[in-house]
């Protein structure tokens, strides 16, 4: 190996050990596009832990004017707000155990959810292999109240 080829092979192999190390901890390797979510998987799992038990009591308020995209390719959800107001202080729940805290939906804007971002009571993210991560239910809570959001696959 010529010294050049041997150089570019150092330098490539820190710029890649850089970015993992930048990544780490990270629910995903692509910056969430709202500051507001991004967050590092301990965060998330922390404020998850606060949220639990899920709010079975809470009054059930319905259908959200909301439309969730399940994504087990990519490993996301996308979630928006199709009604006509912003909501804040928002919890999605999945499968009534894994919660992922939303400051802000504003009205229809899309919000994207890694699996990696939903965390149940005792720090477990949502499962990612094949065949594990199964989404039956998507809920959410604002206002006091649990809405139930449509679930639809992406093709």
């Amino acid at each position: 190996m010529n010294m050049i080829t041997k150089h570019s092979a150092i330098v490539l192999g820190a710029a890649a050990l850089a970015t993992l190390a930048a990544c780490a901890g990270r629910p995903s390797l692509i910056p969430n596009a709202d500051p507001a979510m991004r967050r590092t998987s301990a965060q998330f799992a922390a404020d998850a832990a606060t949220r639990h038990p899920y709010k079975i009591d809470e009054p059930r308020a319905g259908e959200a004017v909301a439309r969730a995209e399940v994504d087990y390719t990519i490993k996301q959800i996308d979630i928006v707000n199709a009604s006509d107001e912003d909501w804040t202080n928002v919890e999605v729940w999945i499968n009534q155990n894994y919660v992922c805290f939303i400051p802000v939906m504003p009205r229809q804007k899309l919000k994207s959810l890694n699996f990696q971002m939903l965390f149940d009571g005792q720090g477990n993210s949502f499962p990612t292999a094949i065949g594990e991560a199964k989404i039956d239910k998507i809920e959410l809570t604002h206002d006091g109240k649990v809405y139930d959001v449509p679930v639809h696959l992406v093709d």
